[in-house]
């Protein structure tokens, strides 16, 4: 029986001598070829993203302004005075820096909301067989498909206060309004942004939720439904557990893409958007390219940066499955 499980060595050496590896493994390790392969993708990342990212700390602890930005390499160092004029609370700049942080935390939290609860709802009804599932699946992709520059231009006219279309139904047909509001003025202009990211975002939610709602089996349903479990006890105890994976990674994914939302905001209202919808990344794209310094708008991308990845490390963490969980 022991001569039936015990192997002999596959090189012929010593019992317990360390096995060499075969000579097509060795060729495979010392081929380039694998190198030729990722090399074109790691010289994209590192002039897309790791330079350009490096580039922007270097920036942020640099007194570049209009004046220098021609010899900005001999831009004069100023420490952390960027980051101290950005995180004052008192000062001018620190002010509108919390002010706006705080203003696109709470854009994110709702944009997030309304486009989850859109694409939950549309994927558990899209689940199901019926006639017009196809033409549905399709028509409610194509906000995503759109181009977004085109989509939110496009939004920027039906929301003019003397031309748009929601003026014309508001007032002239359904008589709701009494005056034609200014949408893209004041406090409006806040929840006009999250309107149309949420109608931009929410087809991508509603595929990656459908996506994860094929792979459950229809047999649990079914036993649950045996058992007498209603349709919300089912999407509560069955539907819910079984896409967190998949859950978890749409939240983080789309809670960055709207945090840093820039497309929309600058569309909708140019490089000077209101107050109310004066976001984080428009209000660097303001200091660094409408107020020329770069400096200040590097400082700010870079607090930017470390608040993203602190809180994306502690979700990670806290709330995304682990290995063992998902086995």
């Amino acid at each position: 029986m022991s001569q039936l499980i015990e192997k002999p060595p596959a090189s012929g050496g010593e019992p317990g001598a360390p096995q060499r590896p075969a000579p097509a493994v060795r060729r495979r390790r010392r081929s380039p070829f694998a190198y030729i392969l990722i090399a074109p993708a790691v010289i994209m990342e590192l002039l897309i993203h790791i330079i350009p990212m490096v580039l922007g700390v270097w920036i942020a602890f640099l007194g570049l302004s209009q004046l220098n930005i021609r010899n900005w390499l001999r831009a004069p160092f100023v420490g952390f005075d960027n980051f101290v004029a950005g995180l004052d609370p008192n000062g001018p700049i620190g002010g509108e820096f919390l002010a706006s942080f705080g203003r696109t935390l709470v854009f994110t939290v709702v944009v997030l909301a309304i486009v989850w609860v859109l694409g939950i709802m549309a994927a558990v009804l899209l689940h199901s067989s019926f006639r017009g599932n196809g033409f549905l699946r399709t028509f409610f992709l194509i906000p995503y498909a759109l181009p977004s520059y085109v989509a939110t231009i496009a939004w920027a006219f039906m929301f003019s206060q003397r031309d748009g279309a929601i003026n014309k139904i508001l007032v002239d047909d359904l008589g709701i309004l009494d005056e034609r509001p200014f949408w893209l003025l004041g406090g409006n202009a806040f929840w006009v942004t999250v309107i149309v990211t949420a109608w931009q975002m929410w087809p991508f939610a509603f595929l990656m939720l459908l996506a994860a709602l094929q792979n459950i089996p229809k047999d649990v349903y079914e036993a649950a439904a045996i058992d007498g479990a209603s349709l919300w006890k089912q999407f509560l105890l069955i539907t819910l557990p079984m896409i967190r994976p998949a859950n978890g990674v749409l939240l983080l994914v789309m809670s960055l893409w709207i945090f840093n939302q820039f497309n929309v905001p600058f569309v909708l209202f140019g490089a000077a958007p209101p107050e109310s919808a004066k976001l984080i990344s428009p209000l660097i794209y303001q200091h660094s390219f409408s107020n020329w310094n770069f400096g200040l708008g590097g400082a700010m991308s870079v607090l930017l940066l470390i608040l993203l990845f602190i809180a994306s490390v502690i979700y990670v963490r806290m709330v995304l499955p682990k290995g063992k969980d998902i086995d």
